[in-house]
């Protein structure tokens, strides 16, 4: 399977496109409400309600006809999945608690399925329901294929610690680390960055060859008697028990200059602190801060979490040219770590916005050719896909269209109706003064269109001192609204050249590859998302260390 991106519900996803045993590693961040408050997500509900669809970052699950069909199915399938359930539902009833179990459960059952014997799956989540989770994967691995619970510390700064009146601050989450059998590959991290390894080199290691090598000397003597290593080097008689080493190995390591001679006339080795590993990663990782507000590899996604929590997971459970799946890919670090260590990956989620994040994170870190090694599949690629896209979801179809002509959301679900008629924006540089500036965006999902709108995005324009404005619909404009257009007259770049005021674009247009009309469209003059940091091709194998943001203080 090549390089893959996929829009959509990942449970089809896996269910359709993904085989059996055909992934090395899996690790997912399923989205939760974890600010909800604890004891609302346990209340019970009847299956009356309607089923609301997962956008963005909503985080909403609840009990309805959903959640009760997935249980059954689930229940019905049988096995210890289906009796871990049934207890969970005895004790959580019809919460909403129960309802994000449900939704996890055959999801994780399809993880287990594509997995090879020597795969790896590693699950992020929090506090709030870590321990249904363990239930589940105990029930769908087997208990015997539970390798580590790996504590990260999230927050540093003291004020994300500030206690509640009535319990301790949460400042870390949990990563459950399973392993599909007995086979599954695993390579022992090592960081030469933690403070406790630099420590102890700094206080055993105390001498120094000419060129300021760091070394200490360890025992050459052999802690049971050897005979056969009882021997005289350079009149210096061997030990009581002999030496550690052969004559052989003591001339080899004389000549390569690692025996150290010491005052009183005895031989020790040379031991140099840059052959060691570093300190053994354990379970709890507290070296690797958030994304911060002034990290660098920050894009502004809510969930998103650093890259070298994902190169260290990448590094322990996989070899280049392996397959990575993320199956709440959001935007993209898994993907984009997993590209620079040369493994294979697939991703998936349920936003466009997710999806465009993505893409053009790729193309910041990797350059464009990048755009050819991998295939985008569930986005629209015909007039009847959009036109089904915005009948399903019109949020959806904005984000997808907002997409083609690579401009940023003005908003997420959790705002919706406060856009003040912008639905998007684009922001570019054109100015050798170095001002910023703005198009803003409407889209128009239904076939309803007229003139009003565009007079509309004109007063919009002028209210907003923009300086070009979008119009994205369906239906061809009338030549009422061409006029209106028009009328808006011109933008005059400082970089010359005039760019109508005011543009319309229909959807056919936009899957024909036509976009907006301005100035300097390209990716250095083009500002609206943030650009993830270029990965130069002869040095994309970081180390650890320089993907270690800043710590955040706040």
């Amino acid at each position: 399977m090549g390089n893959s991106l996929y829009y959509g519900d990942n449970l089809d996803i896996l269910r359709r496109y993904i085989a059996d045993e055909s992934v090395d590693l899996i690790y997912l961040d399923p989205p939760f409400k974890s600010n909800a408050d604890y004891n609302v997500l346990f209340e019970e509900h009847s299956g009356e309600r309607a089923a609301a669809q997962i956008k963005g970052f909503e985080d909403t699950w609840t009990w309805d006809t959903t959640a009760a069909r997935l249980y059954e199915e689930a229940v019905e399938s049988g096995g210890r999945v289906s009796e871990s359930l049934q207890a969970l539902r005895t004790m959580l009833g019809t919460s909403d608690m129960m309802a994000y179990t449900c939704y996890m459960t055959p999801r994780l059952v399809e993880m287990h399925r594509v997995l090879k014997p020597t795969g790896s799956l590693y699950l992020h989540c929090d506090s709030t329901a870590s321990h249904y989770l363990k239930i589940i994967l105990d029930a769908t691995f087997g208990k015997d294929n539970y390798r580590n619970e790996i504590v990260w510390r999230r927050r540093q700064g003291s004020s994300s610690a500030i206690h509640e009146s009535n319990r301790f601050g949460n400042v870390t989450d949990t990563i459950f680390f399973f392993a599909k059998s007995e086979r599954a590959l695993f390579f022992p991290q090592y960081n030469m960055d933690d403070p406790s390894y630099r420590a102890y080199i700094e206080r055993y290691f105390t001498h120094a060859e000419p060129d300021g090598r760091r070394y200490r000397d360890a025992d050459l003597s052999n802690p049971a008697p050897r005979p056969n290593l009882m021997y005289e080097y350079k009149g210096i008689k061997s030990p009581k028990n002999g030496w550690a080493i052969s004559r052989e190995k003591m001339e080899q390591w004389d000549r390569e200059g690692r025996l150290y001679f010491t005052k009183a006339g005895g031989i020790r080795r040379k031991s140099y602190a840059d052959e060691l590993e570093g300190k053994p990663v354990q379970n709890l990782w507290i070296d690797i801060p958030p994304i911060n507000s002034q990290a660098q590899e920050r894009l502004g996604y809510p969930t998103q979490k650093p890259e070298a929590l994902l190169e260290r997971i990448i590094a322990a459970s996989s070899q280049p040219g392996d397959l990575v799946l993320d199956p709440f890919c959001g935007c993209g670090t898994t993907i984009a770590v997993a590209e620079r260590l040369g493994r294979k990956w697939v991703g998936a989620d349920i936003t466009h916005l997710a999806v465009t994040l993505i893409k053009h994170r790729l193309q910041s870190q990797f350059g464009p050719a990048i755009a050819a090694t991998y295939r985008v599949l569930g986005e629209p690629v015909s007039l009847p896909d959009a036109e089904q896209l915005a009948a399903d979801d019109k949020y959806q179809f904005q984000f997808w269209a907002l997409g083609l002509v690579g401009a940023r959301p003005s908003q997420t679900e959790q705002k919706k109706g406060s856009d003040k008629g912008i639905d998007g924006n684009i922001y570019f540089h054109d100015d050798p003064r170095g001002k910023t500036k703005r198009i803003i965006l409407s889209v128009k999902a239904g076939a309803n269109v007229n003139v009003a709108m565009v007079r509309d995005l004109v007063g919009t324009v002028t209210r907003e001192k923009a300086d070009i404005g979008a119009l994205l619909t369906f239906a061809k404009p009338t030549r009422q609204m061409r006029e209106e257009a028009a009328s808006a007259g011109f933008y005059t770049s400082p970089m010359g050249g005039k760019h109508p005021k005011v543009q319309i674009l229909t959807i056919e247009d936009l899957l024909d590859g036509k976009g907006i009309d301005y100035p300097a469209r390209s990716q250095r003059a083009d500002l609206t998302f943030k650009k993830a940091k270029r990965i130069v091709a002869e040095a994309q194998a970081l180390p650890f260390s320089a993907l270690v943001p800043e710590i955040d203080e706040e």
